[in-house]
């Protein structure tokens, strides 16, 4: 197809390209995470390049959770499917909360202080479901989306002395978790790939010429691994441990 598109499965190959890509990023900044946790080397994770890796990597995540909701709306309108759409989102969404409290509760059971309590996977159940409504309204979502990261970084400077509105994106000065990811800012960033899925694509087509490399070996590589995203993220970090052990299992 010329417009970049899989025939058998209707999925576009810019997406699924640079969803793999924020898949080697994000395996990259959790072994550079489990090595300094694990203190076999010290990297400073919170400010420099490691800093922006990992918000980078969760930007890039969160806007393409976006385009692929707004291309998904349009598949299912294909199909003439639309009424059955929501329900699909909401079993979706589920599926991935299942995830999320799993890995909550392993988190808490393994490292105790610091555990998930609203990690990435929780933000995107959440944003699936406050997304539908707001589908219709296309490109205009860039303005949500820039209200809702504004909001959000002014919320995340206010005191609070409460824990029930972390899921919000206000916490005490005191609150660390491993993964934190709260509603604001960051569904404005779903927000934003809503917009940009309108802008750029209309009815599963590009509305911009792209040239299609998908056949390309090393694309190929990061198509497997857009396409297989959910998967890798929740293995990938017991491989790792796994392979730090083997490497390095004494000095634990």
């Amino acid at each position: 197809m010329n417009n970049g598109q899989n025939s058998r499965t209707g999925r576009l190959w810019e997406v699924d390209f640079f969803r793999g890509l924020a898949i080697i990023m994000m395996v990259i900044f959790h072994l550079a995470y489990d090595l300094d946790f694990f203190r076999i080397y010290e990297i400073d994770l919170s400010h420099g390049f490691w800093f922006y890796l990992a918000r980078f990597t969760a930007s890039l995540f969160l806007l393409l959770v976006g385009i692929s909701l707004t291309l998904s709306h349009s598949r299912a309108k294909l199909a003439g499917q639309l009424s059955q759409y929501p329900f699909r989102l909401l079993k979706r969404s589920l599926w991935i909360m299942s995830l999320a409290l799993g890995i909550t509760l392993v988190t808490y059971i393994v490292i105790g202080r610091g555990f998930i309590v609203f990690g990435i996977l929780h933000l995107i159940s959440i944003s699936i479901l406050l997304a539908y409504p707001l589908l219709r309204l296309g490109r205009m979502n860039i303005l949500l989306g820039l209200a809702a990261i504004l909001l959000g970084l002014y919320i995340q400077e206010l005191e609070v002395d409460f824990y029930w509105l972390i899921w919000l994106g206000l916490a005490p000065r005191d609150f660390v978790s491993l993964d934190y990811v709260p509603l604001l800012p960051w569904f404005g960033l779903v927000l934003m790939g809503m917009a940009g899925g309108a802008l750029l694509y209309k009815d599963l087509v590009h509305r911009f010429p792209l040239p299609d490399i998908s056949a390309w070996p090393p694309v190929r590589g990061l198509l497997f691994l857009g396409r297989n995203s959910l998967a890798i993220y929740i293995l990938h970090q017991p491989l790792l441990l796994g392979l730090i052990y083997l490497a390095d299992g004494p000095s634990l």
